[in-house]
């Protein structure tokens, strides 16, 4: 890891531990009940005390996201690919895909719950339904906008539309995508754990409505830790990807 790399990550390591002494501090000397904010180190030793529990329910959650975010960005690839082959769908495509994203998802998400019962399906539908439209939108831009000296280039030699597209106008997307994943890959798991809240027999998102309804507030703000800490890692996981995928972005020519 280059120093940079590790400087950030102390630099934010100590931003959070910062924030947690203080927070720990202001709680013990405002005499705050648990019941409305309880301090970090009880909310640490609700999480150690069981572990297994919270993973358990991590696990669920995970994979819910993992499968609503692959139904969302490969329908919002597929989408953004049609849309530029027939460019006359594009007018229809994107009201569409504006009244998906207007939809209020927090009202949607008990009606698949009622239509669909409480299984996985609801959750990765309201998943796929929050990740569909930033990776349209993003891979849609990288798809239209290519160089133009590139597409005439090709143009000129004669290049059919699928070439244009799988040799120029795909790379061209690769960094839009990478950037609608790095806002989608945290916006699955806030999906899963919405639809979770919503009805589910598992999961964090489960485990923060059981805390919340009993107003034991630790195990609902070791949920919050959890997911928390789950959106960073995937988010970090997505930007390393994207370094090693685009090598050359890391590396310019001068």
């Amino acid at each position: 890891m280059r120093s940079s790399s590790w400087h950030d990550l102390l630099s934010a390591t100590a931003i959070v531990l910062l924030v947690l002494f203080f927070w720990e501090c202001g709680v013990c000397l405002a005499h705050t009940p648990t019941y409305l904010l309880p301090p970090p180190s009880l909310i640490f030793k609700q999480l150690f005390h069981d572990p297994f529990y919270y993973v358990s329910a991590l696990w669920v959650t995970l994979g819910e996201a993992a499968a609503g975010l692959i139904c969302g960005v490969v329908g919002g690839v597929s989408v953004a690919v049609g849309v530029t082959v027939f460019p006359r769908l594009e007018r229809g495509m994107i009201t569409i895909a504006i009244l998906i994203k207007s939809m209020p998802l927090a009202a949607i998400a008990p009606l698949l719950t009622i239509w669909l019962g409480f299984g996985v399906l609801p959750k990765v539908i309201i998943t796929a339904l929050l990740t569909f439209f930033p990776v349209l939108v993003n891979v849609l831009v990288g798809l239209q906008n290519p160089e133009q000296e590139m597409l005439d280039l090709m143009r000129v030699h004669g290049a059919s539309t699928w070439q244009i597209l799988r040799h120029l106008r795909s790379w061209n997307a690769l960094p839009y995508l990478f950037a609608a994943l790095r806002v989608a890959v945290p916006l699955s798991l806030m999906g899963a754990v919405i639809a979770e809240w919503t009805g589910a027999t598992s999961g964090l998102g489960r485990v923060m409505w059981l805390a919340y309804a009993n107003l034991n507030l630790p195990p609902l703000f070791a949920a919050i830790f959890i997911i928390s800490a789950a959106s960073v890692i995937f988010y970090l996981f997505t930007v390393y990807v994207e370094r090693i995928s685009m090598p050359w972005r890391n590396n310019p020519v001068n």
